[in-house]
């Protein structure tokens, strides 16, 4: 989300050492993880204009078709890495990771604020280690443990919680449940992709996901041409939340390594929230504000490691 960047350092991995290359001050780096926090929370401000317009799987198969042909050149450059094999495991992981979650946060994002999406967003960190330790055995911890407790009781609040009178349980369950898949993509692209630049993988998810559900967004395209706000804002959710966005992700973790990189996660529901509350006036409840400190809380204790012992 191809890989959900938010959660890329949250896999159990070898350490990563930044590219040598010429210095960087720290505060250029803290801009473009601002920047890029930002137009990640814009993308559930993005999906909350267009996806009436466009209904939820004909606006993702817009924004996958522009993701893949901005990431194009590296999947190009990479080409020879790929196997036919590869590419039918590819199609698995991209409908996985990307085209079922991204469908997922465009049918809630019809159905309640902006900002459900990008706080239910966050629970991916706390998925891939759940499902690392169901499927594949790998410790957990405790502190682990209790993020992710913290982290389902923020999704309780949030999915209990009403908007206008109306409940937003249902948009809430099923960002969770996007959620819930990127955490299972991320293992399987961890253990099944092994040694593939993150850039031409992230384009060939996105291609094999445009492609499979081309059909499903043909058939469900809208009788009504969507309006020029629709249009303006499902290319810039596949521009440049999607294609444009990787690129600089990818190139901050070769920088500063995936670790430190992954502090974008904690920017995307904060940005998300605003973005929505200054251009659509959705306010933020108190719902909101609990499920969000609840589920970056425990994403914190998640990542977080012990002090040494003296």
């Amino acid at each position: 989300m191809t890989r959900s960047p938010e959660i890329q350092a949250a896999l159990p991995r070898r350490p990563v050492v930044a590219a040598s290359g010429p210095y960087t001050p720290g505060w250029v780096t803290a801009i473009e993880l601002g920047a890029l926090g930002a137009v990640w929370g814009g993308s559930f401000l993005f999906m909350r204009i267009a996806a009436p317009g466009f209904g939820a799987v004909p606006l993702v198969e817009v924004r996958l078709t522009l993701g893949a042909l901005i990431l194009l050149p590296f999947l190009w450059r990479e080409r020879a890495r790929f196997s036919a094999v590869l590419w039918v495991r590819l199609a698995g992981i991209g409908l996985v990771n990307s085209g079922i979650p991204f469908v997922l946060f465009a049918w809630a994002a019809q159905r309640s604020p902006a900002a459900v999406g990008a706080i239910t967003n966050s629970m991916a960190v706390l998925f891939t280690a759940l499902v690392a330790y169901l499927f594949y055995r790998e410790p957990i911890g405790p502190r682990r443990v209790a993020g992710l407790a913290a982290g389902f009781a923020g999704v309780l609040a949030l999915a209990t919680g009403r908007m206008a009178g109306a409940s937003i349980g249902l948009a809430a369950l099923a960002g969770t449940f996007a959620a819930f898949l990127y955490g299972i993509g991320a293992n399987l692209v961890r253990r099944h992709t092994a040694g593939i630049p993150a850039s031409a993988l992230a384009a060939a998810t996105l291609l094999c996901s445009a492609v499979l559900l081309a059909p499903f967004a043909l058939a469900t395209w809208p009788a009504h041409p969507p309006g020029v706000t629709s249009w303006v804002s499902a290319l810039l959710l596949g521009g440049l939340c999607t294609g444009i966005a990787f690129t600089f992700y990818y190139r901050l973790i070769h920088r500063i390594g995936a670790t430190r990189a992954a502090a974008v996660t904690y920017l995307v529901p904060l940005f998300g929230t605003l973005w929505a509350w200054l251009v659509l006036d959705e306010r933020p409840t108190a719902s909101m504000a609990l499920a969000g400190a609840l589920i970056l809380g425990g994403v914190a204790l998640s990542q977080s490691r012990p002090s040494p012992r003296p």
